[in-house]
Order: structure tokens, then C-alpha cells, then sequence
């Protein structure tokens, strides 16, 4: 945190259930706070690293913090306006020299941390020097006058210390340290300098709860300044002999005034795994024993490029069902696999019993191989296991052969951007592959097209989904069937935002297609209908917000040569639950969606039109087994409405096994 005593101001960086993650202005007066820009994918506890530079009022902070490379940007707190300095920097812990406005931090790379530095207008970066593998700085500090650094030094062995750094030596190349203290197992955060220059203030667990300590760099020693119960973070001395901390409490972190008073008398907590040591000393011999003692020569079994497809091997045969339409189908699953997972491939046999089937329909193959980005597979008479219980099936008759491939123009979690194309041939169809209730006109069908799906979706602590942001995918396909083209394109884009109520959002989602060829053919129609979840499922627990689904109607019930879709969605806060079950099978929370819904089809057409309305209701419960297997159970009701069709429901009962 930084305080602007000028203009009453604390800045902070906040993350807390229903809002994002953020960079706040929290006025020193009356407490109130105001929300200055948002911080996309936060740090855990940290937020973002922050830094202040107080001769222009700017703010630098880093977005990506999780699984991205770290972003730098800036905020001009007069405008409020944001820019991004440097993409995917991979430096934090940052801090601004007050005398000549550079900006140091701390770049991790390779498994090595480096010391940079950043001039105006900090369009590169310039290593300072590289710690041995290892060695990790961090929360770093510069002097009012901008003479010393200080910082927090970890090492692989376990020592952490207080360390301080002379800035001018630094910049010569140099990487000699001062260490001030040595807080033995307890990690000293978050020390900053004082505005005198005389002391460097900071916490640690040193006592078993984080108390605020500060160094006496004049006298050269280490002093304890609070007595907490529940924990003080991030100190910020000020002018006067008073400081700024965070207490911990069970609503989070809260900024109080803290004394400066040097305390004397201070007891350690008492730690229950403590009172078993000294009670039973056996205990202490009930460990694995340091790592240190393996010999890693020994345990070496191959040295060499690693070549992953003569690794491939049999990794796994077991006996499966499947389901075949409406039969049952029994065989034998063989998975082979390198040891690394590079090349996935698996061999599915089974056959139908089921003397209602032809005799061309009882035998039934399955095999698929992964090589990522790639895909691959293939069929005849292919069987799924989830058409043993339900309504959807994606059993099909006949051979089927194709591939896919799929890779990511932007991978910047949240963010993503993923294309995906994909080419198709089928044989002995008697249905189309993605309606079931749609009888194929002819047997044989070529298939082929490319896919953009966009996704920027983000949750606050404690949502059980994502509670705001966009999506959109568009496709095009291209499908070839009796020397005829029937080419198609469709998209569909959904927006949600917070509403007031803690972890309640609302959803717009929309969707349209356009297809070509002739209106009574098949294969120039979209169908849609149902909500398409299975009683024993694995696929999304919401599948009303895919295009095709129209909860109230049969399964493929609607069709079109075009559409427009609408839907708007509520989803009401979730219901926690302290006590369902038992340790080996209990509830998490349950979760309400009500959404309705418009759907028109052959706009071009006023006698093929149809329109139709939805209204519908969802519940999700959240089921635990075995501590840490979920599973998803959810009911779900909708009526349908439209011109020249009487009235129709539905009722969905669906379990998402282990996802």
C-alpha cells in the first residue's frame, strides 16, 4: 500500500467475493473507496506488485500474475487512464528510486532470479546481476534518498534474511549485501524504509503470528513493535510515529492505525504439533528423511534425447460397457501411452448382444490417438458409454474417419483466443452426426471447417463460476454430400455482469446461423430442442447454453435453414453448506439459474417460420466423494411456447459423474 497524505489517499491493490480483483483509492478520512482499475488475472494474497511514483501520481501494477508472464503497466491516478508499458516482463516485486524515477524489480526466468532495472520511459529493462540457483530476493525497498536497497533474501536451505544493498554499487555491477537479520524458519515481509531513512519496517511470523517489526539501521538492531492476536501485514510507516497495517480478521484485511511502541514483552504461540513433540518424542523419527540422501546417479535409469514415440507401450486393458442407441454393448479397452503422455492412443472392441440389431450393427470398433495439437479418429459403428443412461446419443451407425487440430493466437489466462479446424468422412450414416432425431438422406458425408472461440471470463473469491466477462466463437462448415455443397456458418457471443448481490450475475447470450442449399434438405438445417443433458453425463452441466439447446422441446424438435437466438440468464447467488453428508460423500453449496429464451427460425421465409419462447429453471448441487472426487447433480424445468404448437415441457434429472 502507498499513502498520499497530500491528497488524503491510501492505494491499495483488493480482491474480495463479488468484484474482481482491483486497484482502490481508500480515502484516509472517511474510509469510503473508489476503484481506480481492474487487475486481470491477480496473485493469490498479493493482488498485483504495486508501486508508486509519487512525482507524476502513476501507480505501476502487473496483470498476468498467475499463469501468464506478468504485464507491466501503468495508471495515471490524475486521469485515471491505464497503458501497458511491457508485455510478458516476468518481473515483480517492484519499486520505484523516488530520486531519479527508475523502476527496479525482480525478473524470474530459466529458474533463476535476476535484479533489473528500468529507465524512463521504461520501454527495456537492464539486468543488474542474476542470483545463484537457489536464491530468490524479493519485496524490495528504496531508501528515501535513494542510496539503499533493501530486500528479503530466501535460499534453498531454508535461510531467510533481512538484506541491504548499496543502489550506486548495484548499478556498477556489483552484488554485494548487508544482512541486518536473520529470522531463522520465519520469511521477514514486506520491510519497507521509513520516511526518514532510519528505519525499514516489515512483519513475520517469527512469534507464530504475524507481528510488525522494524530495523534500527543507526543502532543496528531489530525491534518489535506490535502484540497481535490475529495478525498485522504490510506496514506503512508515517510521518509523526504512526503506521498503516492490515489486521487479519474473518472478512479480510482491514487498514488500521498502529502506535509505533517498541514492545518488550512478547510469548510465542503455543503450537499443538509442538505439544506432541513434547509429549511424544517419538514422533520426530516418523519422517521421510531429507532428500539430500538420495543419490540421483543411482537413480538415473536413461540419459539421452527422449524419443516419445518408441516410448509408446501398453499402458492399461479393462473390460467396458457402452451404450449402442438404445442396446448395450460389452468388450475390451486397450490404452497405450508414452511415459511422458506425448502420444495418447486407445483401441475400444465391443459387441451388441441385442438380436434386434442387424447383424452389420452388433460389432462395434472405436480408436483414437492424440498428439497435441493434433487429433485423430476413427469408427464403425462407434458406441458411447453415457448412451447407457438418456435421451442424447452420440452413438452412429456406419464408418466414420477424420482429424482435428487446435492451438491458441492468444493464451493469456483469462483471456484466450483458440482456432480449431477439423475434416470428417462418414460412411453408412442412416442419421446426421449431430442431430440423433434427423434421418440422413444419404449414406455417405464429407465434413469439414475451422472454428475461433474467444473466452475472457473472470469469478471473484468464493464463486463457484464465472460470474462476469465475454465469450464468442464463430464457425464455418462445409459439408459434401452426393457431389453437393452445403456450406454454413453461425456464431454465438454471451456478456455477463455483477449485480449488487454477492456472486449474482446477469447473463445476455445470443446466436445465429445462416446455412445454404435447399430448405427441405437435412443437411442445409439447424435443429435444436431439448436441454440435451444425459441422467449420467460428463459434458457441461449448463448445456442450455449452447446454441442447439431449446429446453421445453423434444431433441432436434426445431428446425432451420437460419436462426436468431436470445437468451437472458440470472443466476442467484449460491448456498454454502456447512453440514450435508458425511467425510465420505457431502454437499459443497447449490446453485439456481433461471434464464428464458427466443427462437426463430427461417427468417427468410414467413410460411417455414417459427418462433418460440422458453422459460426454464436449473438447480446444481455440488457433491464431494471421497474428499476430493466431484460430482455435479442437477434438476432442471422448462416450458416452451409458440405460434401454431400447443404448449410443451420438459423435466431434466442429470448427473456429472467426477468433473
Amino acid at each position: 500500500a502507498f499513502a498520499d497524505l497530500e491528497s488524503r489517499q491510501l492505494y491499495v491493490a483488493a480482491n474480495y467475493p463479488g468484484s474482481g480483483a482491483h486497484i482502490a483509492a481508500i480515502h484516509l478520512d472517511s474510509g469510503s473507496i473508489r476503484r481506480l482499475a481492474d487487475v486481470s488475472g491477480p496473485a493469490l494474497y498479493y493482488v498485483t506488485s504495486l508501486a508508486f511514483d509519487r512525482q507524476r501520481q502513476a501507480l505501476f501494477f502487473t496483470t498476468d500474475n498467475t499463469r501468464g508472464k506478468r504485464d507491466l503497466n501503468r495508471l495515471d491516478l490524475r486521469t485515471c487512464r491505464q497503458e501497458m508499458l511491457q508485455k510478458d516482463l516476468r518481473t515483480g516485486d517492484l519499486v520505484v528510486n523516488p530520486v531519479d524515477r527508475s523502476l527496479w524489480g525482480v525478473r524470474h526466468h530459466d529458474g533463476l532470479s535476476s535484479l533489473v532495472r528500468l529507465e524512463l520511459p521504461y520501454e527495456g529493462w537492464d539486468p543488474l546481476f542474476v542470483l545463484d540457483y537457489g536464491r530468490d530476493i524479493f519485496d524490495l525497498d528504496i531508501s528515501p534518498d535513494g542510496r539503499w536497497l533493501s530486500a528479503s533474501l530466501i535460499e534453498v536451505t531454508g535461510r531467510q534474511r533481512l538484506i541491504l544493498m548499496e543502489v550506486g554499487q548495484v548499478q556498477a555491477g556489483g552484488s554485494d549485501f548487508r544482512v541486518l537479520h536473520e529470522f531463522q524458519d520465519n520469511a521477514p515481509a514486506n520491510f519497507v524504509f521509513s520516511p526518514d531513512g532510519r528505519y525499514l519496517y516489515g512483519s513475520s511470523y517469527y512469534t507464530g503470528v504475524s507481528n510488525i517489526w522494524r530495523y534500527d539501521l543507526k543502532r543496528e538492531v531489530m525491534e518489535v513493535v506490535s502484540n497481535a492476536e490475529t495478525g498485522l501485514f504490510r506496514p506503512l510507516p508515517l510521518a509523526g510515529g504512526e503506521l498503516i497495517a492490515f489486521r487479519y480478521g474473518s472478512d479480510g484485511f482491514q487498514p488500521v492505525r498502529v502506535p509505533v511502541e517498541v514492545r518488550e514483552n512478547l510469548n510465542a504461540i503455543r503450537y499443538l504439533g509442538q505439544q506432541v513433540v513434547e509429549r511424544h518424542p517419538v514422533v520426530m523419527e516418523w519422517n521421510a528423511g531429507s532428500p539430500r540422501t538420495v543419490d540421483l546417479d543411482q537413480a538415473l535409469t536413461y540419459s539421452g534425447e527422449y524419443e516419445p514415440l518408441k516410448g509408446v507401450r501398453l499402458a492399461s486393458i479393462y473390460p467396458v460397457v457402452e451404450g449402442y442407441q438404445d442396446s448395450v454393448a460389452a468388450g475390451v479397452r486397450i490404452n497405450f501411452a508414452d511415459p511422458v503422455g506425448l502420444h495418447d492412443m486407445d483401441l475400444t472392441a465391443t459387441v451388441s448382444p441385442d438380436g434386434a440389431l442387424d447383424s452389420d450393427e452388433r460389432f462395434h470398433v472405436k480408436f483414437a490417438y492424440d498428439r497435441w495439437p493434433w487429433k485423430f479418429r476413427a469408427s464403425y459403428n462407434a458406441t458411447d458409454f453415457y448412451d447407457l443412461f438418456g435421451p442424447t446419443k452420440t452413438s452412429r451407425k456406419g464408418l466414420a474417419a477424420g482429424f482435428s487440430y487446435g492451438n491458441y493466437l492468444v493464451d493469456e489466462a483469462p483471456r484466450t483466443l483458440e482456432y480449431r479446424f477439423h475434416l470428417t468422412g462418414y460412411s453408412g450414416l442412416d442419421q446426421l452426426p449431430e442431430y440423433q432425431n434427423v434421418a440422413a438422406p444419404f449414406d455417405k458425408l464429407l465434413t469439414g471447417g475451422v472454428s475461433l472461440h474467444y473466452r475472457n471470463l473472470r469469478r471473484t473469491i468464493g464463486a463457484v463460476e464465472a460470474e462476469k466477462g465475454w465469450e464468442w466463437n464463430v464457425a464455418f462448415q462445409n459439408n459434401l454430400v452426393d457431389k453437393e455443397l452445403f456450406p454454413r456458418f453461425f456464431g454465438q457471443a454471451s456478456y455477463g455482469f455483477l449485480l449488487p448481490l454477492d456472486h449474482s450475475s446477469i447473463w445476455l447470450r445470443g446466436a445465429a446461423g445462416q446455412s445454404f442449399g435447399d430448405r427441405d434438405d437435412p443437411f442445409a438445417n439447424f435443429f435444436f430442442g431439448g436441454f440435451g443433458n444425459n441422467w449420467v453425463d460428463y459434458q457441461e452441466v449448463r448445456r442450455y447454453h449452447e446454441y442447439y439447446s431449446f429446453p421445453g422441446t423434444e431433441l432436434n424438435e426445431v428446425g432451420g435453414k437460419n436462426f436468431a437466438k436470445a437468451t437472458l440468464e440470472w443466476t442467484l447467488p449460491p448456498v454454502r453448506f456447512r453440514r450435508v453428508g458425511f467425510p465420505a460423500f457431502y454437499a459443497n453449496w447449490a446453485h439456481v439459474s433461471l434464464f428464458t429464451s427466443g427462437l426463430v427460425t427461417n427468417l427468410d421465409s414467413a410460411e417455414a417460420r417459427q418462433s418460440l419462447v422458453d422459460a426454464g429453471v436449473q438447480l446444481d448441487i455440488k457433491l464431494v466423494l471421497f474428499s476430493n472426487l466431484e460430482s455435479t447433480f442437477s434438476v432442471g424445468f422448462a416450458g416452451a411456447f409458440g405460434q401454431d404448437r400447443a404448449p410443451s415441457s420438459e423435466v431434466m434429472v442429470s448427473l456429472k459423474l467426477l468433473r
